[in-house]
């Protein structure tokens, strides 16, 4: 089989491209996606994000001990599902700073990625239900919307911000980010938006456009320097077979993903591939190196009442709730659960804010994250520029076996200050009296965890990842001993071979990073399309 164009991977990127890439009828474009389709009614309801965290459309991976976290394990949620991490997580719609996208170019030397120079592709985007300025636009395939449903508890958690003068933010993806408020949703008519929705169901039905899923891809294929075709292989990896590309090979796997898929076709760390017994094609020592990802630390209250969603999770209120969903598209079940937050800051000096809140209406929303009793109210924070870098590794030369995955959290003691800080507002704005109303008692931490000896020892517990892993297979200039793209996002090295996907940002955004990443695939389409 031969194709122009073939597109490993259809997760957030990968659906964004097979559209584009698709829409030259003289195109013949593959997409080639690991795991199944998306459609189990939980990946289009709002709320089914919970049961996401919990395994549906996931690898099921882990990181390795982290040994800044007492040896700490946490679950890492990456998706395995059409559509990718836009199929599964909580459809929050942040881009970041306008500065995060400026010091790309600036500090390493990456044109073309300057905020003046992305902002027309998250523009490009956007159907955007609410706005329509120069910082957003309504004629893209993204549905963006508003929350649904909000509780009142939503709007004393802004009074809170403002009793400890965080303003109000209407649109933290315009002017500013600074504030709290409603996070805009990845969503259209109380319905995931997803890439796989928004983007591959238009063009599945065009004859120049093929889709294999449940389809494990082995290697990719390459010939004197060039990147020729991939190896694929069922589920089970049996029945293998080679797949040509006439024109390029596209790499849209994920941060994880794509650095394992590099190292498994013998593009990475000589040293690591030549002690699995993979033969090097290329030495890339910047392959599988800088990952960078946002630790979470978070805060449960019991409420003083029925204030968030918790009650729905009794049998006979859930039906109540599915009711509602399906007559009136309201209630629980249109809710992303963390609909509301906002962004702050830790170091007053900081550029931009440099913390993230999320309000999670219900506790034990996500896998391993405690329930309360009785009803129950989650604020998580994030430090958002983290000075620690991790690395993904093969365990083996298997390319069914899970990768080492180590953030290597907190290996700057800079983050563990900024996101303990983080754990202290947290708790702060929790306990203003704007909230008095709506909370009883913060209960995880407790009042008697006051140290900072007995605060390290409840974030190591409890801490988990945000799900923003990126930076593995970074852009860079030639010459940049750990660059793995150019500003092209054409892989050094290899002709042929261009990565579209979160590994290649360099430093990880002020923010959630789905929309990122679709506004990189959207960029990186018209560099493919454009010849360059």
């Amino acid at each position: 089989m031969k194709y122009d164009y073939i597109i490993i991977g259809g997760g957030s990127a990968g659906c964004v491209l097979a559209n584009r890439l698709s829409e030259d009828t003289n195109n013949k474009v593959l997409l080639i996606e690991a795991g199944g389709g998306d459609k189990n009614p939980l990946f289009s309801m709002p709320a089914g994000f919970a049961k996401m965290t919990k395994g549906l459309g996931s690898w099921g991976w882990h990181t390795v001990p982290q040994k800044h976290l007492n040896n700490r394990v946490l679950r890492f949620t990456q998706a395995k599902v059409i559509g990718g991490g836009s199929s599964i997580n909580a459809q929050v719609y942040t881009r970041g700073s306008r500065y995060d996208y400026d010091e790309w170019e600036e500090t390493y030397g990456v044109k073309g990625w300057a905020y003046k120079d992305v902002l027309p592709y998250f523009k490009k985007a956007e159907k955007n239900q609410r706005f329509v300025n120069e910082y957003h636009d309504y004629k893209g395939p993204l549905g963006v919307s508003n929350p649904i449903s909000p509780l009142p508890i939503c709007e004393a958690f802004f009074q809170a911000g403002q009793e400890l003068s965080i303003p109000f933010n209407p649109d933290f993806n315009g002017e500013k980010q600074d504030g709290l408020g409603y996070y805009q949703l990845t969503q259209l008519n109380a319905r995931r938006s997803s890439t796989s929705v928004a983007y591959l169901r238009p063009a599945q039905s065009r004859p120049n456009l093929t889709v294999m899923l449940n389809t494990l891809t082995l290697r990719i294929i390459v010939e004197d320097n060039r990147a020729t075709g991939v190896e694929i292989a069922a589920k089970s990896g049996s029945s293998k077979q080679l797949v040509r590309a006439e024109r390029e090979v596209i790499l849209s796997a994920g941060a994880f993903g794509s650095p394992k898929m590099l190292m498994l076709s013998g593009i990475g760390p000589a040293g690591h591939l030549e002690q699995l017994g993979i033969n090097v094609i290329l030495n890339l020592e910047g392959v599988g190196n800088n990952l960078q990802d946002h630790l979470d630390l978070f805060a449960i209250a019991e409420c003083t009442g029925d204030h968030t969603y918790d009650p729905y999770l009794k049998p006979h209120y859930a039906a109540w709730a599915g009711l509602q969903y399906l007559l009136l598209k309201k209630g629980p079940v249109a809710s992303s659960l963390f609909e509301t937050g906002g962004f702050w800051y830790l170091d007053k000096n900081a550029r931009s804010p440099d913390v993230q809140f999320h309000l999670g209406l219900g506790s034990g929303i996500e896998a391993g994250v405690e329930q309360m009793k009785n009803s129950g109210v989650t604020l998580n924070s994030a430090f958002l520029r983290p000075r620690s870098r991790g690395t993904l590794r093969l365990a083996d030369s298997d390319p069914l076996t899970a990768p080492l995955i180590d953030p290597n959290y907190w290996a700057d003691p800079y983050d563990r200050e900024m996101s303990i800080r983080g754990l202290n507002q947290v708790r702060e704005i929790l306990s203003q009296d704007a909230l008095k109303p709506f909370i009883k008692a913060i209960h995880l931490p407790g009042p008697q965890v006051k140290t900072e000896q007995e605060l390290f020892a409840y974030a190591c517990a409890n801490a988990k990842t945000d799900h923003h892993p990126v930076g593995t297979c970074r852009m860079g200039i030639n010459g940049d001993s750990q660059a793995v793209v150019d500003e092209n996002l054409k892989v050094f090295g290899i002709d042929r071979l261009r990565i579209t996907d979160s590994s290649v940002i360099p430093r990880v955004p002020s923010s959630n990073t789905n929309a990122p990443t679709i506004m990189l695939a959207e960029k990186a389409a018209d560099l493919i399309l454009g010849g360059r």
